[in-house]
């Protein structure tokens, strides 16, 4: 393997009794029973447990003088355990190794948390990440986001796909989150933006006839964090030439079931379901839907349109409102004190309050119903609620009314607390594809068009005119992978004629001086035969995270931002010296001090 090792410490196994080896690595706990030294040397493939006897002094004393985290190299004879000894629970646990030549290679200050241990602070972590990432768990997680990212290659690799790097000093465009800038030093006054996506280089690529092309690319946007979210992130970027929407979800699809087959040894359904967002909204809040949560919203504003109470009368008449119900099997167990925790979860998300009925005793009727909201239902209206949710003894309802978006973000996001606080998941693994996304969605504040995808997102007519007589009605070529409830991936066919990219632009409120000025060089390019095409990213670090069990991308990134942008381990950002300002012709404002 090298000069210094022949092998890793975790390969090490009873194939390889009275062989002479070289290991080196990390002290992961030292023993001294009773005259005899035992070290635990750890790598990333695992501990490896090393005895040092008194009677090879040279080697003994040097063993003496080591502790935690010092690092050695070790040479040794393999032997077995002793018995009684071994460790089941370890793949080295048969073996152990006879230690002839111990050489201090570098020794260690005490580390500011024990790699074992469990309950250390993130902030402590990210401060000190190269020592958090000798812990086990880490490394192992890291080698496995290599597997998989090496399975993906190999994959698009041997589908023609080809590897081609895009620039990460690009112009900045619009793609709903703020770019981050770098000013040029020899273009005094003027910036580049770090890419949010390659989303217009991997098309020129199309239109460059390289037909298919990936690439393993960071990403970079300036926005609100979330466990999800880092200001720069690693995606999965494909495109490809003269394939239709369904012809590109067959081939990711192969993709993903290959991968989880590969490496967790788990068979994903193929073909994934379809389901389309007018459904999704409908039946689960979202449009990507935890699909192990056998839980769902039910409408019901048509029984709640002539009561007195106007909490539900009024969003019930209201075009733009919705009232929905929401049964919980068995949820009448729940106390006051779990039903004002819910309702205070759901005021996160805008909604007012969060009315139920208890189904004690169906049979019984009314009587058989606990609830303060009852006085103000007819008979009618809650026989309907009852039939059309499907209640039983022992169920709670909830209910939401309000606006359509305040009651579907409410609900839903309640659906998958509640589904996760009852342990009422089906399964490990709910793939999804969500299809059929509006064209635009109507921001009320500014009272225009703002496109649900990206402005390149092709409208599933040809027709400029008959886009443009009903927007609100279109739809798109976009779909999303959905896995347990989290969005693994997006794309879309790609608008690739020249009139329909300038319609698109019109309806979104850009004039043609600005589209020229922001996307001349794609409008010139489609003037050019531009192919038909389309593609899909996937964040490759919210993959990982699901496959490895993590909470959070920042458990699967080497080196990942706090949820304020900054990194502790190197204090970035910080400030720039004078010299490079004036080199770039920037003046700092003084900060506003009160």
């Amino acid at each position: 393997m090298s000069s210094m090792r022949t092998h890793y410490c975790g390969q090490l196994n009873a194939s390889h009794l009275d062989q002479d080896i070289s290991i080196c690595g990390w002290v992961h706990r030292r023993r001294d029973h009773g005259g005899v030294i035992f070290i635990d040397l750890r790598d990333r493939e695992g501990l490896v447990q090393v005895v040092f006897d008194p009677d090879a002094p040279e080697s003994f004393q040097v063993a003496e003088r080591v502790r935690n985290e010092y690092v050695l190299q070790i040479r040794g004879k393999v032997r077995r355990r002793p018995d009684g000894t071994e460790n089941k629970n370890m793949p080295t646990g048969e073996i152990e190794i006879l230690g002839k030549q111990v050489e201090i290679l570098n020794s260690a200050e005490t580390p500011p948390f024990q790699i074992d241990e469990d309950d250390i602070s993130e902030e402590l972590r990210l401060r000190y990440r190269y020592i958090d990432l000798r812990r086990p768990p880490m490394q192992q997680r890291m080698m496995l986001r290599a597997r998989i990212a090496r399975q993906l290659r190999r994959f698009l690799d041997d589908r023609g796909f080809l590897d081609i790097e895009t620039p990460i000093l690009t112009k900045t465009t619009p793609e709903g989150a703020r770019d981050y800038l770098v000013p040029s030093r020899t273009h005094p006054g003027e910036f580049f933006a770090l890419p949010q996506s390659p989303q217009l280089f991997k098309q020129l690529l199309m239109m460059s006839g390289m037909d298919r092309y990936y690439q393993i690319v960071r990403c970079f946007r300036d926005e609100d964090l979330r466990a999800d979210r880092q200001p720069e992130f690693t995606q999965l970027d494909i495109e490809t030439s003269f394939l239709n929407e369904n012809e590109i979800m067959a081939i990711m699809e192969d993709m993903m079931c290959g991968l989880f087959k590969d490496v967790l040894d788990v068979e994903l359904p193929n073909p994934f379901p379809r389901m389309t967002y007018a459904e999704a909204m409908r039946r689960f809040g979202v449009d990507k839907p935890d699909l192990r949560i056998p839980l769902e919203l039910v409408d019901v504003a048509d029984l709640m349109q002539e009561v007195e109470f106007k909490v539900f009368a009024a969003p019930a008449k209201d075009p733009k409102g919705r009232v929905t119900a929401l049964r919980l099997p068995q949820g009448g167990s729940l106390s006051r004190k779990d039903i004002d925790d819910y309702t205070q979860f759901v005021s996160k998300y805008g909604a007012k309050g969060l009315a139920y009925i208890k189904v004690n005793e169906i049979a019984k009727g009314r009587d058989g119903l606990q609830s303060p909201i009852l006085k103000f239902l007819p008979d009618a209206t809650v026989t309907g609620i009852l039939e059309r949710t499907g209640a039983a003894d022992g169920d709670l309802i909830f209910f939401g009314a309000d606006s359509a978006k305040v009651v579907s973000e409410a609900l839903g996001a309640l659906r998958i607390r509640l589904g996760h606080d009852r342990n009422l998941l089906t399964g490990p693994w709910e793939p999804l594809w969500v299809v059929d996304f509006p064209m635009f969605e109507r921001d009320e504040g500014e009272n225009r068009w703002v496109a649900l995808h990206h402005p390149f997102t092709a409208p599933n007519s040809d027709d400029p005119a008959a886009l443009n007589a009903n927007p609100g009605e279109a739809l798109s070529r976009a779909y999303d992978m959905v896995l347990n409830g989290t969005e693994l991936g997006g794309g879309s066919v790609r608008i690739h004629r020249e009139a329909m990219q300038a319609a698109v632009f019109e309806l979104l409120g850009i004039s043609q001086e600005e589209a020229r000025e922001k996307f001349g060089f794609l409008l010139d390019a489609l003037k050019f035969g531009c192919p038909p095409h389309g593609g899909i990213a996937f964040g490759l670090d919210r993959l990982v995270m699901l496959m490895v069990g993590a909470q959070s991308i920042r458990d699967v990134m080497a080196f990942p931002k706090t949820q304020s942008a900054a990194c502790l381990l190197t204090n970035a950002p910080s400030p720039a010296g004078d010299k490079q300002l004036r080199e770039l012709g920037i003046r700092l404002r003084a900060k506003v001090t009160e």
